[in-house]
């Protein structure tokens, strides 16, 4: 299981100290069967301190109130999603609940051996393209009426407009391209008219696990679904942009049988993506991914 990181220097403020100490008295007042096996922290990410624990097992603590919804949305929804998914996804196999000394829930989750997809070469991704595609397929199904509602990442593309000119007027983009004028096309493009399918809401190569070793990737899981939401399926579809090269877009394009209005809306999250994502500092994985995003959407 990995973890998103958020910026050097610029991950948001924690609101609880998280330690080694804390972690294991958690365990063994709440999971005691657990509280005996190794614990190692493996990242202390944007919204969540993650630990493994064990060989099998990892911990997801959120470090800070507005991650604690993100949480229990993950709680909710990924053991009724987990079982019709042709990947693994972190669903909880344990639940650990708020104490004086800790003020969230909290999950025991699966830990999956292997590395981010952000650490791999794009022509490397290309290997998992179709698997992809396939996965994101069977998500994007239908959701409930009382699916998450994500305020960023459910909305038509038109809605982060002013913010996306915004960043775009302050940015120094290490890629010239017509950025704006993609984002416009996809946010004139036409809407949206069917049902709000399930979302992962940030699929990118960050929160994609690959298999170890060094060649062709192969996809183990996907993580993160802090963001799980319902909508246009084309915010997902953007990072067809931030994952692969030409040959992988066509692989993961085959697996979806979306209308060329849809893969237009995609287009224009994909460069407000990676015109944020570029901008992060070169130390986050993502920086790389941005940068990537904006030389395959360049002309």
């Amino acid at each position: 299981m990995t973890a998103q990181q958020g910026p050097a220097g610029g991950v948001p403020a924690h609101d609880v100290d998280i330690d080694d100490a804390l972690v294991r008295t958690l365990l063994t007042d709440q999971h005691p069967d657990l509280a005996g096996l190794p614990l190692t922290r493996a990242a202390n990410g944007w919204d969540n301190v993650v630990y493994r624990l064990g060989d099998e097992l990892a911990l997801r603590l959120p470090r800070r109130s507005a991650a604690h919804q993100l949480l229990l949305n993950e709680l909710r929804w990924l053991p009724f999603l987990a079982p019709r998914l042709p990947r693994p996804i972190p669903a909880a196999v344990r639940r650990g609940s708020p104490t004086a000394g800790y003020p969230y829930h909290w999950a025991v989750v699966p830990w999956f051996p292997g590395h981010s997809a952000a650490r791999r070469p794009p022509a490397g991704r290309d290997a998992y393209a179709g698997d992809l595609g396939r996965f994101l397929r069977s998500l994007h199904v239908p959701a409930p009426a009382d699916a998450p509602r994500n305020p960023v990442r459910r909305v038509p593309l038109g809605t982060p407009a002013a913010a996306f000119a915004h960043r775009l007027a302050g940015a120094r983009l290490p890629v010239e391209g017509p950025w704006q004028e993609i984002f416009d096309e996809g946010a004139a493009a036409p809407a949206y008219q069917g049902p709000p399918l399930w979302l992962h809401g940030d699929p990118h190569p960050h929160n994609v696990v690959v298999a170890p070793g060094e060649g062709p990737a192969a996809l183990e899981a996907v993580v993160d679904f802090g963001d799980i939401t319902a909508g246009d399926p084309a915010s997902d579809l953007a990072v067809a942009w931030l994952h692969f090269t030409a040959t992988g877009r066509d692989a993961f394009r085959r697996e979806l049988r979306y209308d060329d209005a849809t893969w237009l809306r995609a287009r224009g999250w994909a460069v407000h993506y990676a015109v944020l994502m570029s901008q992060l500092p070169s130390a986050d994985p993502l920086h790389d991914a941005g940068v990537h995003g904006l030389r395959e959407l360049a002309p």
